[in-house]
This record gives C-alpha cells, sequence and structure tokens, in this order.
C-alpha cells in the first residue's frame, strides 16, 4: 500500500506542476464551480488550452464536471486540495523569511 500512496501523490503533485493548473485550482477553490469560460476570462488563457488542462486535472480526479446545456462546469473533487495550495502558500512564505534573513546576514556581516 505504501508504494500505491506515493505514486498517487506523485501523481497529484505532477497534475499541479503546472502554474496555469494550479491557478484553475485556485479559482475553483475561490469560488466553487466555475464555467469553462469563466476559467478562460479569469486566467486569460484560450479554451483550447484551458481544455487540455482541464484534461490533466480530470484525468488524476482532482474535479468533476457538470454539463448544463452547451456549458461545462468544474469544481474541486474534494476542497482539501485547496488547503494543500493554502499550505504550499505558507511554506513558500517560509522559504522567502529564510532567504530574506540569509541575504540580510551575508549583506551586513557581523562586526569585529
Amino acid at each position: 500500500m505504501g508504494n500505491q500512496l506515493r505514486e498517487f501523490k506523485a501523481g497529484i503533485f505532477q497534475a499541479l506542476a503546472n502554474p496555469t493548473r494550479v491557478a484553475i485550482i485556485e479559482l475553483l477553490r475561490d469560488e466553487g464551480e466555475v464555467s469553462v469560460a469563466r476559467i478562460t476570462e479569469s486566467l486569460g488563457i484560450e479554451q483550447a488550452n484551458a481544455s487540455q488542462h482541464l484534461a490533466v486535472l480530470r484525468s488524476k480526479n482532482i474535479v468533476l464536471t457538470r454539463k448544463e446545456g452547451n456549458q461545462v462546469f468544474y469544481r474541486l473533487r474534494d476542497p482539501i486540495l485547496g488547503q494543500v495550495l493554502d499550505l504550499m502558500r505558507t511554506y513558500f512564505q517560509n522559504y522567502l523569511a529564510e532567504t530574506t534573513e540569509l541575504l540580510a546576514d551575508v549583506n551586513h556581516p557581523p562586526r569585529k
């Protein structure tokens, strides 16, 4: 089971390894169910590009779809993925704080 879980995690992170897909997930986290038109408008991408990214997210079961007429709506399968992105933001902020501190130390070495 351990290896299967690692492969599952790696697959999710692989799907998240693209900034546009992260932006789509953040949009779904913040707005809930969203149409493809809203995704393209909000992110400033072409529909074909959005469709390719959404296909990757669907293949990893990250998003669910609902069709209404000729429109397709997307939502996160589980809102916990939005929390994962929030944790990554915290991780990034911690990284920046450590890097900023290191740069301050390099630029201002202690005097003897």
